[in-house]
């Protein structure tokens, strides 16, 4: 049995000022360090024993993860940190106010650049995009560990972890659209030996 955890980092500076963030590293909220403690305890009530961690390169799931592994006591565990794990490059509207930036190119159009499966924004990556960087990573080194039937925990982003709740959940493009991954929340997948899922909990919901 394989035990696989995704977590989107807690909230960080952008989230809260309402700003696509994308690539740029911001550290988290005092009420983002609040949300990864407390999926940190809902962990610790799971009695889960992890042997390895993946995260991005960025601040906030970096930290996200850190206060996590410390509510269980688990702060010597091996750590990849790749940048092929990092939230979705969001081009020319980086920095930019997400009301703002709708109230300029139409909330229709600011939708499809956020939601949709192959639409990117202008100069930056789509969900399909960032899959194609997300999944080949997810596939020859966590798959892997899941096989031998370790337990994994991995901190990121909204976009790179939906591509692999669609993997794992076989979403099509249609339903990928409207999934949304809470900051802070843990999921908690129970896969066999072919990866498929055998349960999926979200936990505290």
């Amino acid at each position: 049995m394989a035990i696989l955890v995704l977590v989107r980092h807690g909230q960080s500076q952008w989230n809260l000022e309402n700003r696509f963030t994308g690539w740029v590293d911001v550290s988290l909220t005092e009420k983002g360090r609040e949300e990864a403690h407390r999926a940190g305890e809902l962990i610790k009530a799971e009695k889960l024993r992890f042997t390895k961690c993946y995260t991005s390169v960025l601040t906030r799931a970096q930290e996200t993860l850190d206060i996590i592994l410390k509510e269980l006591g688990q702060t010597d565990l091996p750590t990849e940190r790749d940048q092929a794990l990092n939230e979705r490059h969001y081009g020319d509207l980086q920095g930019l106010n997400k009301a703002e930036t709708a109230e300029k190119f139409g909330k229709e159009q600011v939708h499809i650049w956020r939601r949709s499966y192959d639409v990117a924004p202008p100069g930056g990556e789509s969900l399909k995009d960032t899959a194609a960087r997300t999944l080949p990573y997810f596939e020859s080194k966590s798959v892997p560990d899941l096989k031998r039937g370790e337990t994994i925990l991995v901190s990121a982003h909204g976009t790179s972890l939906r591509s692999i709740v669609m993997h794992l959940d076989n979403l099509t493009k249609e339903q990928v659209v409207s999934l949304e991954l809470a900051t802070g929340v843990p999921i908690v997948y129970d896969l066999d030996d072919d990866m498929r899922v055998r349960s999926k909990r979200i936990l505290g919901s």
